[in-house]
């Protein structure tokens, strides 16, 4: 059936920012890169790009789920070329024969080399602010007077954000736990001290969100019809400028995780400090507020990531006993998340929730009431009280809803298959909408095991979830070209987790064979299914 095209049904490509790497980048994906990236999804129909967080990480650190700042964007991902210090200075071709080949080493490499490419760009930059700073700045220049003009605008993070970033530095990056205990407590005197000691590196911090911020605008206006996607994480991690700023809003005496799930059974600690809830409804949730802000300011809406842990936060104590939820009452959680949902819809942006694990039917109620879609995952999508648990049919799939084959966090679907035993092979295969898009030897092929799944059934999977009833469609890119590699592995830590890379760089992904049969195949089906 071929359904008319509807503004409210889109459908797209989740990639994290980091995977996105052009010939130009410096061993990561860029700001820089979105551009190519989206001409290519503009080409094959799709309207969406769903990124991973782009907050700043910390040195060492690789999860941009662990951030130095909920506000900041990670210098990792400015686009070099396009600062116009770094071009004055001679671009590349400046750079130092070790540089140089520094460069052409994390150009190359299989994966991301975090250090590497923070090392060489914080090379980059410094340089590059030092020119800034001695010929722009001194001279009050008109590029002096829009990064001027942007520190002013923006001072309502900035501020915190760049002084804890110059701390943060001078104390050998530990944590601001560790600092002495003047500029822990944030005693008056001890910070405007530390401003005046550290107002160079503090304006080099301002400096780098400017080039940042203005890259992003940029990249969104390149990006044209196709919408960018962020993702609010559930929470910040202890040793970020937010929580440093606003100590008495967190719970430092226990860690937020989630209960046993299909990812763990004993659940997950991930370390990170605990909202106080009662102290965050006393000055009306205006960090929270603060935080969409943010968000709506780049993107043009988001995943809000945990949404259960906004109406319920499940936290273990650091001093022993029982794991708890806060707030301890349904009544409670219900207006809890309610009130923190309609804070984050204020600026605007359209959300969509993370309702995925353990989340309880009253949740879910909850959002259907506010309109507020969830996920569907195709394969976790069953009917789990009936006999042999068939899987719904997606066409049957609440519009509001966002469909899709898998998460950042799950193993590619052509991993899935090949490890699903015949009964959940046997329990797709008999999905109507499934069924309708193969031969009875796609059957046969399709119940081999341990093969992958076949050509056919990949493109009867995927074409099924742009027929679904899902208003949104946001499907994995490892899932769109039947790719085996994973983004992330939850609960572990390693050096496969956040460093993959697309096969090839984004400028080639128009002129890539397998790219553009893709692209027109993602756009026949958009086109057929009224996406």
């Amino acid at each position: 059936m071929t359904r008319p095209r509807s503004i409210s049904r889109r459908a797209g490509v989740l990639v994290p920012l980091f995977s996105l790497a052009s010939t130009r980048s410096w061993g990561i994906g860029e700001i820089g890169d979105i551009a190519d990236t989206a001409h290519w999804l503009d080409g094959a129909g799709q309207r969406l790009l769903q990124l991973l967080p782009i907050n700043e990480m910390p040195p060492g650190i690789s999860s941009p789920y662990s951030a130095l700042s909920a506000m900041a964007i990670d210098p990792q991902f400015i686009t070099l070329d396009h600062v116009d210090d770094f071009v004055e200075l001679g671009g590349e071709q400046a750079l130092e024969p070790a540089l140089r080949a520094r460069l052409d080493a994390v150009r190359i490499a299989p994966r991301i080399d975090y250090d590497a490419v923070r090392d060489l760009k914080q090379i980059a930059l410094r340089r590059s602010f030092q020119r800034f700073r001695s010929i722009e700045w001194a001279s009050g220049t008109r590029r002096a007077a829009a990064c001027r003009a942007y520190i002013a605008e923006q001072a309502w993070w900035l501020d915190d954000y760049a002084l804890f970033r110059a701390l943060h530095a001078r104390h050998g990056e530990r944590a601001w736990t560790d600092w002495p205990e003047p500029l822990r407590n944030r005693e008056p005197q001890a910070l405007e001290q530390a401003r005046i000691e550290l107002a160079d590196d503090i304006l080099y911090r301002q400096y780098l969100q400017w080039l940042a911020g203005d890259q992003w605008g940029n990249a969104r206006e390149a990006a044209g019809d196709v919408a960018l996607l962020g993702d609010l994480p559930f929470m910040v991690s202890g040793d970020s400028a937010d929580v440093w700023a606003r100590q008495d809003e967190f719970r430092m005496d226990a860690s937020v995780g989630v209960p046993p799930d299909a990812f763990s059974d004993t659940g997950q600690d991930w370390g990170l400090p605990v909202y106080r809830w009662d102290v965050l409804a006393e000055r009306d949730f205006d960090w929270l507020r603060n935080h969409a802000r943010r968000n709506a300011d780049l993107f043009d809406g988001y995943r809000v990531d945990h949404l259960v842990g906004f109406y319920r936060t499940y936290f273990r104590p650091h001093a022993g006993g029982e794991p708890q939820f806060t707030p301890a009452d349904q009544p409670s959680q219900v207006a809890l998340g309610e009130r923190v949902l309609g804070v984050l819809r204020e600026p605007g942006a359209e959300i969509i929730a993370e309702d995925l694990g353990v989340v309880p039917d009253f949740v879910r109620e909850s959002l259907a009431r506010l309109s507020v879609p969830g996920y569907k995952v195709f394969r976790w999508e069953r009917e789990w009280s009936v006999a042999g648990q068939p899987f719904k049919d997606p066409v049957a799939y609440p519009s509001s809803s966002v469909a899709t084959s898998g998460t950042h966090d799950t193993e590619p679907m052509v991993i899935w298959w090949e490890g699903a035993p015949r009964e959940e092979r046997e329990a797709v295969l008999a999905i109507p909408s499934v069924r309708s898009r193969l031969t009875d030897e796609d059957i046969g092929r399709a119940l081999a095991v341990p093969d992958p799944p076949p050509h056919a059934l990949h493109e009867a999977l995927i074409e099924t979830l742009y027929a679904s009833g899902s208003d949104i469609l946001i499907l994995p890119i490892q899932d769109v070209f039947g790719w085996r590699d994973r983004i992330n592995q939850p609960a572990t830590v390693g050096d496969a987790n956040w460093t993959w890379r697309l096969p090839w760089p984004t400028d080639r992904l128009r002129t890539e064979p397998t790219a553009i049969a893709v692209a027109d195949q993602l756009r026949e089906w958009s086109a057929r299914h009224g996406r």
